[in-house]
């Protein structure tokens, strides 16, 4: 056995012991935590998801601006969202249908209705306890809720290294393994040319630091998500007919009555667990990475950021990723009979082009590229402010930007199930650190809440947040909020 068999035997091994792990964290531990958690801050904040809906839509529209030299409220959504819809939503959603069936995007829906309550509440934190960095702007997200919060350094040192290794080197590996193997299959490039594309994209932007990221993303994810949208549309409306069959077989095949779509897993259990695994990938609530960049918004109260990142959940999984589950199955591009996890990352992209045509092979490498690459960046960000937390010398910041470069270009010649496991893996530490802080500290999220609440009973049209006046259960620290 030569060397690179050896390497190859190895991965193989470590694939197959961490898939063993996290289906068993997952099935016993995360289930509960994630859709538990979902569901008490539901009935906290009297599920605000659905009492503020309308308020989420006009924030969309009227966060543009009013950073002051800071990030403004809508950089920070859309730095939010260019980690939130990418991948997970291609090629997620597509190894979610794999392995649990139609069936998996039912749980991806419920665990995103209860996620929009938990994302609330994660950024609301993110918000009340941020903290101004040396360049300006803010930084903040679970660490520092934690440490401010529940005045526990281990606890949020531990997190913090948790979300650096999850964010800086497990993610672009996901990312540019997606892209790669999109543009193999699609154009027959070789991954480690894709990867090295990548790499130097990925190293311009980070020069630039933060602010650079935001300035990206805010053009890039809104783009790249339209393109998209309207591509499912249009696949949609050619096959409205089936739109009813659609909803009948992931509803059968979620409880396990469609035998013929249930993955290669076991009916329930395997479209429950899939579904809660790829649908947290995808939409990040709970997850701890999203309240990194709504940390960074320049806004007047922290419900209005909170509500932003919470309609967030509900763009990428109720829209996006149905979309994409409606793309694969109308087009009969997931063959069950003959799908393997390893297929996951062509399978939408030929269920479009063989939709729309051939023609869109291009065009939707491109956005891959670009969904895949601005989530990477998205990532980074997330990363660095958890660096910032550990306050880390700008050397060791410059050698975390140089790492996310060289795993960008390691994690495309990797093999698909292999980067997957090991995002798994860091994504159940960090969740279920975050989680334990978010019931933790709920308090905090609905006295801030009823803050903004009462506020626009009393007739007041633009909230404003000062921490003495809002009836917190703790003393806020700072000057951030006087």
């Amino acid at each position: 056995m030569d060397f690179f068999e050896s390497i190859q035997s190895a991965l193989d091994s470590a694939t197959a012991w961490l898939g063993g792990v996290n289906d068993w964290l997952y099935t016993f531990i995360m289930i509960a935590m994630l859709v538990g958690t979902g569901v008490y801050l539901t009935i906290r904040s009297r599920a605000l998801q659905v009492r503020h809906f309308g308020a989420m839509m006009r924030y969309v529209v009227r966060s543009r601006g009013g950073a002051k030299g800071g990030i403004s409220s809508f950089q920070a959504f859309a730095m939010g969202m260019s980690t939130r819809i990418g991948i997970g939503n291609i090629t997620g959603v597509a190894l979610a249908m794999i392995l649990g069936g139609p069936g998996a995007l039912l749980w991806m829906w419920l665990t995103a209705f209860f996620g929009m309550a938990t994302a609330f509440a994660e950024a609301t934190l993110a918000q009340v306890f941020k903290q101004r960095h040396g360049d300006g702007a803010f930084r903040g997200g679970p660490a520092s809720y934690i440490m401010k919060g529940l005045k526990s350094w281990p606890f949020a040192a531990t997190f913090a290294v948790s979300m650096i290794f999850a964010m800086i080197i497990a993610m672009p590996m996901v990312q540019s393994n997606a892209i790669a193997q999109v543009v193999e299959g699609s154009h027959g490039i070789d991954p480690w040319v894709t990867g090295v594309v990548i790499s130097v994209f990925t190293a311009v932007v980070l020069i630039g630091g933060v602010r650079r990221i935001a300035q990206v993303t805010e053009v890039l994810a809104p783009l790249m998500a339209i393109f998209y949208i309207v591509a499912a549309i249009a696949i949609i409306a050619l096959n409205l007919d089936q739109l009813p069959n659609f909803f009948v077989e992931v509803f059968a095949s979620a409880f396990g009555l469609r035998e013929a779509f249930v993955g290669t897993g076991s009916g329930l259990i395997a479209a429950l667990m899939n579904g809660v695994r790829r649908g947290l990938f995808s939409n990040e609530a709970g997850l701890g990475t999203n309240p990194n960049a709504a940390a960074t918004a320049t806004v007047a109260h922290p419900v209005q950021q909170a509500l932003l990142q919470s309609f967030g959940v509900f763009v990428d999984t109720m829209l996006v990723c149905s979309a994409t589950g409606f793309i694969i199955m109308v087009t009969g591009a997931l063959d069950f009979t003959t799908v393997t996890p390893d297929d996951a990352a062509n399978i939408t992209t030929n269920a479009i082009t063989g939709s729309l045509g051939t023609w869109m092979a291009w065009p939707m490498s491109i956005m891959i590229f670009f969904f895949g690459v601005s989530s990477s960046l998205g990532a980074y960000a997330y990363g660095e402010a958890n660096l910032v937390f550990l306050k880390a010398p700008h050397k060791v910041e410059l050698a975390f930007r140089w790492m996310a470069v060289i795993f960008s270009f390691v994690g495309s010649v990797l093999a698909l199930t292999f980067v997957w496991a090991v995002m798994d893996t860091a994504m159940f530490v960090v969740t279920i650190l975050n989680l334990i802080a978010l019931l933790a500290l709920s308090g905090w999220v609905i006295a801030t809440l009823r803050d903004y609440e009462r506020q626009l009973k009393n007739g007041v049209k633009e909230p404003v947040f000062r921490a003495a006046d809002a009836g917190l259960p703790g003393k806020l620290d700072g000057d951030i909020w006087v």
